[in-house]
């Protein structure tokens, strides 16, 4: 592994522990070089999926791209960053399942549900970019739908 730090070539492992509820595995590692530690994770990568986006164009599945957008909904939110983790490796997954390419509203909409059972909030704020709001009549849709279906998970607080 390459380091980050020297772009040495050779780091030694000296530490390994399974993360992300036994889907990936966390290494720490120190360059023979430079001495500077960091961390890697290993995990499954079923395929290389290929999104198809609303426009026709085709790019590689982002996994960071994925857990930034989650993350942005997420942001400001009593959420633990490990159920985020394991909502982005759950939708991953998922998608990983459905064969070699994957249209990008099918990404959206499993991040959607995802986020409806995680956190109430997030899903109504990821729900706003996805669905392209465009009033605040729009909001308040969807926030008097999620208030029927009950209350929210639990860790969230209404102000």
């Amino acid at each position: 592994m390459r380091c980050p730090f020297c772009a040495h070539e050779d780091s030694q492992v000296k530490d390994s522990r399974p993360s992300e509820d036994g889907a990936a595995i966390r290494r720490r590692r120190q360059c023979e070089a430079c001495g500077a530690r960091f961390t890697t994770f290993e995990r499954v990568q079923l395929r290389d999926l290929t999104v198809v986006k609303k426009d026709g164009k085709r790019e590689p599945f982002d996994r960071d791209k994925l857990a930034r957008a989650i993350g942005h909904a997420c942001r400001k939110r009593d959420i633990d960053a490990t159920r985020i983790d394991r909502l982005v490796s759950g939708v991953q997954r998922q998608m990983e399942t459905q064969g070699d390419e994957v249209n990008s509203a099918r990404i959206g909409e499993a991040v959607m549900a995802g986020l409806r059972a995680l956190d109430h909030v997030a899903y109504i704020r990821f729900a706003s970019i996805y669905k392209d709001f465009s009033d605040p009549g729009d909001f308040a849709e969807i926030a008097e739908r999620v208030e029927k279906e009950g209350a929210p998970p639990p860790g969230d607080k209404l102000l």
